[in-house]
């Protein structure tokens, strides 16, 4: 019985063991199917590349879009200080004094229409 029991260990022993005509087998498969798969396998390698590149451009145009926006914010605030200068150098009062040096000075009466009658040839 002791026999009959190192016989079935050495044959599980022998099973777990690994053989080197299987082990040829499959490197001949794998090699077999890498080559066979190989358009399919730089096709993906074309299509990670184009994934790559297209992040880095969605990345540098979010960059130009955020500096646009900072730079338009800025023009902005520039309109709205130069309008309210603007606004306040156009007042009447603001006129008068910027042209006093110069001898002009505000009308106290209305202007006046002139009024030129054409004489007719006869």
């Amino acid at each position: 019985m002791q026999e009959e029991e190192k016989d079935i260990k050495e044959e599980a022993v022998e099973d777990t063991l690994p053989q080197e005509p299987k082990k040829e087998w499959r490197l001949r498969i794998n090699y077999r199917l890498i080559t066979q798969n190989l358009p399919f396998l730089l096709f993906l390698a074309v299509v990670a590349l184009v994934y790559i590149a297209n992040s880095h451009l969605a990345e540098k145009k979010v960059r130009r879009i955020n500096k646009l926006s900072r730079e338009i914010r800025e023009l902005k605030w520039e309109y709205l200080s130069v309008k309210s200068e603007l606004m306040f150098r156009s007042k009447l009062s603001e006129v008068s004094k910027a042209v006093e040096p110069l001898g002009l000075k505000e009308l106290n009466t209305p202007p006046q229409r002139i009024e030129v009658k054409q004489a007719t040839e006869e």
